[in-house]
């Protein structure tokens, strides 16, 4: 038996064009926009995990680090950038546990190309898509100051003073600094008003960078101490 074979005729397959819709066209473009001033911002910025860790960078965050971009990928920010008060970074991660979105600032301090001790602060702002989704971290810094070399006397503060800001440099509340030092809550508030008035803080948080920027309390020492 012959059997006899017949070529069939099947559509030809056409390219098919992707089309890409105007909204996620808009998206790409404005991601492309907001990446490019990322980039070109002045500010030092910078974008973490909810743990701290960096997943992207500006050249202006890097050049306070001294590296570029890419080296802070992974990075814990508040290893570059070391927290002046332990109790602002507790009270952060515990708001986070929580789920709260409000803005969080820490007072940093941190060594600045060249060898220079610099001090700030870091503000992160919680963002994601949704609020059920866990948010990653927007951080930026704001430089305060520099502490220079000293050539002239050093500052002096009454050892008094000096532990009541070695204390509040930990995280102490008014209340914990006058048990520790033996005095009432009125007196701590006392040399806290004399401290801010003599180096123009405006805060407890701002007297403390000024006592590292000054050199009565000492950097690199955990816990502090004068």
């Amino acid at each position: 038996m012959i059997v006899r074979y017949t070529q069939r005729a099947y559509p030809r397959a056409e390219p098919r064009e992707v089309r890409v819709d105007d909204g996620s066209r808009e998206a790409v473009i404005w991601r492309n926009r907001a990446l490019t001033l990322f980039d070109r911002v002045a500010v030092p910025v910078a974008v973490c995990d909810v743990y701290g860790d960096v997943l992207l960078a500006n050249p202006a965050m890097a050049a306070e680090c001294g590296t570029t971009p890419g080296r802070l990928r992974g990075r814990d920010v508040l290893e570059l950038f070391r927290p002046l008060e332990a109790e602002q970074v507790e009270r952060i991660a515990e708001a986070l546990r929580l789920r709260h979105r409000s803005r969080y600032e820490v007072s940093v301090r941190w060594e600045a190309p060249g060898g220079a001790e610099r001090f700030g602060e870091l503000t992160a702002d919680p963002v994601s898509d949704t609020v059920e989704d866990t948010p990653a971290l927007l951080v930026m810094l704001r430089v305060q100051g520099e502490r220079e070399p000293r050539t002239g006397a050093p500052v002096h503060v009454s050892p008094v003073e000096a532990r009541i800001l070695a204390l509040l440099a930990h995280g102490a509340t008014t209340a914990k600094a006058a048990k520790e030092t033996g005095l009432t809550t009125d007196g701590v508030t006392y040399h806290l008003r004399r401290l801010s008035a003599r180096w123009g803080a405006s805060n407890r948080a701002e007297l403390v960078a000024r006592a590292y920027a000054l050199g009565v309390l000492t950097s690199g020492v955990w816990p502090p101490g004068a």
